[in-house]
This record gives structure tokens, C-alpha cells and sequence, in this order.
């Protein structure tokens, strides 16, 4: 029987310590995300993408045929809502649980401008970047106001007779401007985290990131971990 790599071994041992710790070093891998924080984001996808497909078919007759998915239009006009109440209280429990790490820093505020356009031509220099960077943190503000807007209009919407026609309209085209914004960001952080950057996908699957992938995107963070330069 041949011997396990040694690779392959320091990378399941890692990936053992991903599940209740993160923020520290294994091997040449570093703890990202432990199994709570990466449960919580595929929750939140899943539900999300489930509320997307059932209420589609209900937006517009073009799609329609993705009704059929779920056995029906009248299934889809069933679970969406639900679907839409999972998703709200998950992104709940996710804000609450990434928040401590949200805050912006001072030297993040001009994530806004010019910076983000730098960062996305890997230009600039990002020596400072701790665990997550400016536009992450922004991102992950915008996402949760994105669930509220998505709440407020779908409950006027789940209940129209108890709201006046103008909330009503005001309601429905919330939502929609709404889930439009928030599907191309989701199709933006998809990019992001796959294409854009190797790596990052694995450290929402398996829980760890390579060293050089932390001290590449999140040097800061990665000498906070490791105590190297």
C-alpha cells in the first residue's frame, strides 16, 4: 500500500481543525472558514436560489417553464414566500455571525471609488488587507439590505389586501429592482470567488486556503495568522 502524500495528509488535517476552529495556520494551509460560517452560506445560497427559481415563473410568463421544476405554477406560488421567509431568517443569522468582522476599517472607505476598480485590475497595494477587504464588507452590507428590501415588499405583497394599492405598487416594484440588483451581484460574487480567484471557492467547501492564496489576496490576515512577512 502506498504512503498518503504528505500533501494530501497536512491538508486533511486541516480541513479536521476547519470544522469547529479558524484563523490559524495547519501545515501550509490556514483555517478560513469553520463549519458553522460555511453551513450558514450554503444555506443561505440554497434558499436563495430556491426562492429565485419558484419565483420566476410567477414574474413573468417567459419563464414559466422553470414552474415545471417544482411541479407546477401553483407549487411555485406555495413555496416562494416560504422560501423567501427561510431565506430572510438564514441571512439574519448570517449577518449576526460575519458582522464582527464587517466593520469597516478607516483605510477601507474609499472601497467605494477608485480602489475597487484598482483592486479588480490587481493593481494598488493591498499589504494592508486583513481577513476580508473593503469591497467584501460592502458587499456584505448591501446583501443583507438587499434580504430587508426583499422581506418588506414580499410580505405587502404575500398580504395585498392589507396594504393600500399605492404600497402595493411601490411594493412590487421594489421587489423587483430588488431581486434584478441582487441577482447580478450573486452572478458578480459567483465570478468573484471561482474564476476570478482560485481558491476561494475551496475555502467555502472544505474550510482552508493555501498559504500563498492568503498572503496573495489577504496578506495582512496572513501574517496576523501565521507571524510571518
Amino acid at each position: 500500500m502506498s504512503a498518503v502524500p504528505i500533501r494530501d495528509r497536512a491538508l486533511d488535517d486541516a480541513v479536521t481543525v476547519a470544522r469547529d476552529r479558524e484563523d490559524v495556520a495547519v501545515g501550509n494551509e490556514i483555517v478560513r472558514h469553520r463549519l458553522s460560517s460555511r453551513l450558514i452560506h450554503w444555506s443561505v445560497a440554497l434558499s436563495f436560489f430556491v426562492s429565485v427559481l419558484t419565483g420566476m415563473p410567477i414574474w413573468t410568463p417567459f419563464f414559466r417553464w422553470m414552474a415545471d421544476l417544482f411541479g407546477g405554477l401553483s407549487v411555485c406560488r406555495f413555496i416562494h414566500p416560504w422560501a423567501g421567509i427561510v431565506f430572510t431568517v438564514i441571512s439574519t443569522v448570517q449577518f449576526f455571525h460575519w458582522l464582527g468582522d464587517m466593520k469597516l476599517e478607516p483605510n477601507e472607505k474609499d472601497w467605494l471609488g477608485p480602489r475597487a476598480w484598482k483592486y479588480l485590475k490587481y493593481q494598488g497595494d493591498d499589504s494592508e488587507v486583513g481577513k476580508y477587504n473593503g469591497g467584501q464588507k460592502l458587499f456584505f452590507f448591501a446583501v443583507s439590505l438587499g434580504a430587508l428590501g426583499l422581506l418588506v415588499s414580499g410580505v405587502v405583497m404575500w398580504y395585498p389586501l392589507s396594504f393600500s394599492q399605492l404600497v402595493r405598487e411601490l411594493s412590487i416594484l421594489l421587489h423587483d429592482v430588488t431581486f434584478i440588483l441582487f441577482s447580478a451581484a450573486i452572478i458578480w460574487h459567483i465570478y468573484l470567488g471561482t474564476a476570478a480567484e482560485p481558491g476561494t471557492f475551496g475555502s467555502m467547501v472544505r474550510g482552508t486556503v493555501t498559504k500563498a492564496w492568503a498572503r496573495l489576496h489577504h496578506p495582512r490576515w496572513y501574517r496576523e495568522v501565521t507571524g510571518q512577512k
